[in-house]
């Protein structure tokens, strides 16, 4: 039995209430860790420590900071494999996925390593005589960082490498279900040799550690990932204080497929979208538009692809499918299930809880396809963050935007076609921040990444990323001796 503790100023310390919650691995329902019950004062500790060495952060050279992520990327590179491992226990996603995010990591912080000292202001030719005018870039000061369970250090990462190399300190609040890796993770930003206090990691839930948060005095901003309405009650908070805020919320992302695609690969982007990570993305392709004339071909193919899929032990090489990561999603995915079928859906595969070979004492749903799904179904409206993809035909290409559109979400879509012209019309049209075309699930720290609507606020990575944590002054200096009059602006 693995036991953590908070991680303030640069130490380990007990939390104020000494109680510790249980978390357990989703594949075989066994309690393997004890995580620290942070509250208020706790809270409060941690934004202190943040606050205190944010001076000496901020005034410490660029390059230098650079360095520092630099060194933890290479401290990060050492232990993927220890950190997957941790991952796939804490939220049962495959080992396969959570290494290769392990390993991909470390590039968010080599990047904005090298971006830290490239942060410039600019000399403004103003139409004013004998002024001198330039803008400067400065941090915010402590950044909340509220992460989910499902990518809980890729996630961060998004968050934290850029706000860091700006020159923010941080105090990061994990999910329940996933806080052993930020606790260790903490231990690494240590080892790496950033200052006492400039990475914080209290642990807890929700409802009082992370609205004590939200709500400190001291945090100029909130960087959260989530659902969208947890999202909601943090901007609500937030603006009380008029606080900065990062949003990246849900989606129900549509994967169009249109009938001169290549068929082939569109059926693996569609299996990609909605069954990779058990459906537990953000950008889960969950709605798939298939164009009319090819629907019943393509649910053909894919299907026959979906039933190839192994469910069971995440950390085995040859499982496609692990577990549903905490208990009450579990329900949540099972409870739309029978939501489908009253509202009518057909379906056409899985529909039900896995107890074949491997099913261990986990968590685990079925692959689930549903077709004959109308657009205004709660199936097809709200974000399920499961293995269950809805199936809805469409006519033509207006009719496939027309659809895509119709909810509320607005974080990604797919487009599958050989038509270039098309390509760029449904990029233009797509009310999302994100849209791939002839593929799926394409990250990269280089590009930036957010919603449209209720799917947030902001963009993580590339460029965008570090703008978010920056603020701008602008400086006004008179070159020249000026006695105009005082009641008339200059």
């Amino acid at each position: 039995m693995q036991h953590y503790d908070l991680f303030i100023g640069g130490k380990t310390t007990k939390p104020a209430s000494n109680k510790w919650f249980d978390t357990s691995n989703p594949y075989t329902g066994e309690v393997w860790a004890k995580i620290p019950y942070g509250d208020a004062s706790d809270v409060d500790r941690a934004v202190t420590a943040a606050r205190t060495a944010g001076d000496g952060w901020a005034a410490m050279k660029a390059s230098q900071r650079g360095h520092l992520l630099m060194k933890l990327a290479d401290l990060l590179e050492r232990n993927a494999e220890r950190l997957a491992e941790i991952e796939v226990r804490d939220n049962g996603k495959l080992y396969a996925e959570m290494l290769g995010q392990m390993k991909y990591i470390p590039q968010w912080y080599r990047y904005y390593g090298g971006l830290a000292d490239k942060v410039e202001g600019a000399v403004i030719p103003t139409d004013k005589t004998g002024i001198f005018n330039f803008t400067r870039h400065e941090p915010l000061g402590v950044v909340a960082m509220i992460t989910p369970w499902n990518s809980p250090l890729f996630l961060l990462s998004f968050k934290l490498a850029p706000a860091l190399a700006a020159g923010n300190t941080a105090v990061i609040k994990p999910s329940e279900f996933t806080s052993a890796s930020a606790l260790e993770f903490a231990q690494l930003c240590s080892e790496a040799g950033l200052p006492d206090g400039v990475v914080n990691v209290v642990t807890g839930f929700g409802a009082d550690t992370g609205a004590a948060l939200v709500a400190h005095p001291d945090v100029a901003m909130v960087a959260f990932t989530g659902s969208d309405a947890a999202g909601q009650k943090i901007y609500e908070q937030a603006a009380k204080d008029l606080k900065h805020v990062s949003l990246e919320l849900g989606g129900k992302s549509p994967n169009i497929v249109f009938a001169d695609a290549d068929m082939e690969a569109a059926v693996v982007g569609a299996i990609s979208g909605i069954f990779a990570a058990t459906g537990q993305t953000c950008i889960a392709g969950s709605r798939l538009l298939l164009q009319r004339s090819i629907h019943d071909q393509f649910v053909e193919k894919l299907l026959a692809m979906a039933k190839t899929a192994k469910i069971g032990d995440p950390m085995k090489a040859d499982t496609n499918v692990g577990p549903v990561t905490t208990p009450p999603q579990y329900k949540k995915v099972l409870d739309y299930i029978e939501i489908a079928k009253k509202e009518g859906a057909k379906c056409v595969l899985g529909g039900a809880p896995y107890a074949g070979p491997g099913a261990s004492g986990g968590q685990l749903v079925q692959p689930t396809i549903f077709t004959g799904v109308r657009n205004d179904m709660r199936i097809a409206q709200e974000e399920v963050f499961g293995p269950i993809l809805s199936v809805i035909p469409f006519e033509d290409e207006a009719d496939a935007i027309k659809i895509a559109n119709d909810v509320k979400f607005g974080l990604a879509a797919g487009v599958w076609t050989s038509d270039v012209g098309r390509m760029i019309r449904m990029s233009e049209k797509l009310r999302v921040g994100t849209v791939w075309v002839n593929t799926y699930r394409a990250f990269s720290y280089m590009s930036p990444f957010g919603g449209y609507k209720r799917s947030g606020l902001g963009r993580e990575n590339g460029l965008d990323a570090i703008k978010g944590f920056l603020q701008t002054k602008t400086v006004w200096i008179a070159t020249e001796r000026n006695v105009a009059s005082p009641f008339v602006m200059k």
